[in-house]
């Protein structure tokens, strides 16, 4: 993984949706960097618990990416985050970092999904960062 200096340009949170619902991130114009090496960027999601996921309802995090920030699609080579409730606890908080490929198109953001009648999880916000 990347050396993980952070920049406050290149952070995000977002609350996520209502049951059944899903919402996006701020993408982040990666040709604002100079030198653009999108290799030589790691991608972090920290998601933490979602005590009132439903049991066997999930919550679904996917880093996507875009060449004109308008049409987006999931970043094949990169694992879908995906939380599920369980115990009547909800969900454990989970971070995940990956590296993004060099086939990394301009824009990326994370597109989050929550289970219809998964509970009301929306005081809960996931942040997205990109690491240098």
């Amino acid at each position: 993984m990347g050396r993980n200096v952070k920049d406050a340009q290149f952070i995000t949170t977002k609350a996520l949706p209502a049951a059944g619902a899903s919402n996006q991130s701020t993408a982040f114009d990666l040709g604002t960097r100079s030198g653009y090496l999108p290799e030589g960027i790691d991608a972090q999601i920290i998601l933490p618990a979602t005590p009132s996921l439903v049991d066997t309802k999930s919550v679904t995090l996917t880093v996507q990416d875009s060449a004109d920030n308008a049409s987006f699609a999931a970043i094949a080579s990169i694992a879908t985050v995906v939380v599920t409730g369980t115990g009547g606890a909800g969900a454990s908080a989970v971070t995940r970092t990956f590296r993004l490929p060099d086939s990394t198109r301009r824009y990326v953001r994370v597109n989050q999904a929550v289970d219809g009648s998964g509970g009301d999880n929306t005081a809960v916000s996931t942040t997205f960062q990109l690491l240098f």
